[in-house]
């Protein structure tokens, strides 16, 4: 902020399951990270992607695809072996069924002869169409026992029907797995099958499902053919539309959980539903938030099975609509953001099915190329500072432009102007703390020329352009607050953004008072910005702002000050009436201060200004002990009780039932606070 707010004078606005220690649920499923050097805590693991692969190939799944289980750590298909493009049937299956890893790309249309075939994939393989050009005619793809570590992604799977609708002849599906695991199904389109869609079957297990369009079929997608209670599946954001019957049947699912899909079954279509989702046998189901609209006997149960119900939609539907029996907590197994069930019908239209960033490089498609700036400090890039690369980006370029950053540690100031949009700034090393970005500023530095920089001008990074991203790299400011007691503002700002459609992933964010600014171009307009599997690191009011911001499977790690005692502020938003402020969610706070000394939040009304509403919501996240019993507080003759604070569903030894102290949400107040709610229509994705 501008001003130490302890000294600040301000009018008082009137009233209106298991977890390892200090490390998200998210980032010890997903495969991605384990322990290792970053911080003492995190490192990166895996197959390192090859330099020559794009940002896309190093995606990993969510869901039960991202468990450790079986051996296998997450699901990362062919994420380090070689980059291959495939035009014909025997490129894909020359490199599908080959023992090594790749990265498969499908740049055309590829029909499968003899029609039906379905290639038999195997572990190690990301398989990949290209834009949406990507598409097999005609058959599919098969995974056997064992089978492990694949992903099929952003292709057209169509049209192997032979004629007749329920077909007992043709076995010819989109994709059938026998006994495979950690398999991420994710923004294809298949429709118009022989059989199945999708076959889950014999003890198929770490499936994630997601954001597909399965359409124009009637055994859509089969989960099951055992015995054995044993498969974990997570099925989310697809829109199935005319398909009659299996949306899913799931048979002996040991854990099922549905969210946020969309079944649809339009008036005046030849093709009926006869059922949407189906719990068989010993299945233990969790669906939450999808819309079922015009659908016949939309939620079946066998008298065995279990079905928990929360949040779902019904439209026109009739029938069997059913739910009961316990089941499972999908928390306690990864975490997960739940869409308003209403607002499906827009959500999938516009993201599911292949997308054309998916699949896509600089040397394969014009249209969606990016242009590569590198920086080195060594020579041995284009540039040698991170802001020449910058000031080398064209004023108000229409496509992407990545600065890849080698390793090294960058001393200078950096600033991405408003009219530089869909700049990435990414560090090329093997890890997040290989590639730092750092500078010394605080508020109350000297500027050359007189004044000081202030809060906002300190940054080390400062961000003012739309549609900006940050990637594998550590951005700090290491102003020394021992060493300058004499100076008046120590707030000294890692990085600040006052732009739309911020996208930080996978960053290092470190600093202690004032770290992290998420700001708006101004009070009118709004600023999105969500941080993703990265730590924050501070102490006083370090997440701060009028963003409407998302800090989302991330670890905030708590500092001690510079005399080595324990207090201080998580957040500090400053967020306009009508607007959504800080969003914390699915992420853990720890740090080594003691316990009880760090508040969530209080609310910061910038210049006094008392027409804000200040907003901070923590839900579904790690508490340590440091954080106190009463996790709020006032500033600057502002109360807290006045604005907009509160918690939903957090644990940990500094969770807290709810008080008149501590407000916590309800189920049905939750539900309109998810991670969509604050990007409002906004998917971020690598780029």
């Amino acid at each position: 902020m501008s001003e130490p707010r302890s000294k600040a004078q301000h009018r008082r606005r009137r009233s209106h399951t298991a977890l390892a220690v200090g490390v998200p649920l998210a980032l010890t499923a997903a495969g991605t990270f384990t322990y290792g050097t970053d911080l003492g805590i995190l490192g990166s693991s895996g197959r390192q992607a090859s330099a020559a692969a794009p940002a896309w190939a190093a995606d990993t799944a969510d869901g039960f695809a991202s468990v450790n289980s079986l051996g296998q750590n997450g699901t990362y298909g062919g994420r380090g072996g070689q980059v291959v493009t495939v035009t014909t049937q025997a490129e894909l299956e020359k490199y599908a069924t080959a023992t090594q890893p790749y990265v498969i790309v499908v740049a055309g249309t590829i029909a499968m002869n003899p029609v039906g075939k379905e290639i038999k994939v195997q572990s190690d393989k990301t398989i990949v169409g290209r834009g949406t050009a990507g598409h097999i005619v005609g058959g599919g793809f098969f995974l056997g026992q064992g089978v492990h570590n694949v992903i099929i992604r952003n292709l057209t799977i169509r049209d192997a029907y032979q004629g007749i609708w329920n077909d007992k002849d043709h076995d010819f599906d989109a994709i059938q797995m026998d006994g495979a695991h950690h398999v991420w199904i994710d923004h294809n389109d298949l429709r118009h099958m022989a059989d199945g869609l999708i076959d889950v079957r014999k003890d198929s297990t770490n499936v994630t499902v997601s954001w597909n369009r399965l359409s124009d079929n009637n055994k859509t997608f089969g989960i099951g053919w055992t015995e054995n209670v044993k498969t974990d599946i997570t099925i989310h954001h697809n829109w199935l539309r005319e398909t009659e019957q299996r949306n899913p049947s799931t048979d002996n699912a040991a854990h099922a959980h549905l969210y946020n899909n969309f079944l649809e079954d339009a008036p005046g279509t030849a093709i009926k539903s006869a059922y949407g989702n189906y719990s068989r046998g010993g299945t233990k189901m969790v669906l939450e938030n999808s819309l079922f609209q015009g659908v016949k006997n939309p939620v079946i149960k066998d008298s065995g099975a279990a079905i928990v119900q929360r949040g779902n939609s019904f439209s026109g539907t009739s029938g069997r609509n059913e739910s009961g029996g316990s089941a499972f907590d999908p928390k306690t197994y990864y975490p997960y953001s739940l869409d308003k069930a209403a607002d499906l019908p827009s959500i999938l239209k516009a993201g599911a099915g292949p997308r054309a960033s998916i699949g896509t490089t600089a040397a394969s498609t014009k249209a969606a190329a990016a242009t590569t700036l590198t920086v080195a400090q060594d020579g041995s890039g284009q540039y040698r500072t991170v802001q020449a690369a910058v000031n080398a980006v064209p004023a108000n370029n229409p496509s992407r432009v990545v600065i890849a950053v080698k390793p090294g540690t960058y001393r200078e100031l950096v600033k991405v102007p408003s009219n530089k949009p869909h700049v990435t700034i990414q560090g090329t090393g093997g890890s997040r703390k290989d590639t730092t970005i750092v500078y010394n500023n605080a508020s109350g530095t000297p500027k050359p020329g007189g004044g000081t920089y202030g809060t906002g001008g300190s940054a080390t990074v400062a961000v003012e352009a739309d549609d900006f991203q940050a990637r594998n790299l550590t951005i700090s400011n290491d102003f020394d607050e021992k060493a300058n007691q004499s100076l008046d503002g120590h707030q000294a700002v890692a990085l600040r953004t006052a732009a739309d459609k911020v996208f930080l992933d996978g960053i290092i964010v470190s600093g202690d008072q004032d770290t992290l600014l998420l700001d708006t171009a101004s009070k009118d307009r709004l600023g999105r910005v969500y941080v993703s599997n990265s730590y924050v690191i501070g102490n006083v009011d370090f997440i701060f702002g009028r963003a409407t911001a998302v800090v989302d499977k991330s670890v905030i790690t708590l500092k001690k000050r510079w005399n080595g005692t324990s207090a201080g502020y998580i957040t500090a938003p400053s967020t306009a009436a009508n607007r959504k402020g800080i969003l914390i969610a699915n992420s853990t706070v720890n740090g080594d201060v003691s316990a009880g000394s760090f508040y969530l939040g209080r609310p910061w009304h910038a210049g006094g200004d008392a027409s804000l509403d200040p907003q901070t919501t923590v839900r579904n996240t790690n508490l340590s002990s440091a954080v106190k019993s009463t996790p709020w507080t006032d500033m600057s003759g502002f109360s807290w009780k006045d604005d907009r604070f509160a918690e939903y569903a957090n644990y940990g030894a500094g969770a807290g039932q709810a008080s008149t102290n501590r407000p916590h949400l309800s189920d049905a107040q939750a539900a309109n606070q998810e991670v969509g709610d604050w990007l409002a229509g906004w998917t971020p994705s690598a780029s």
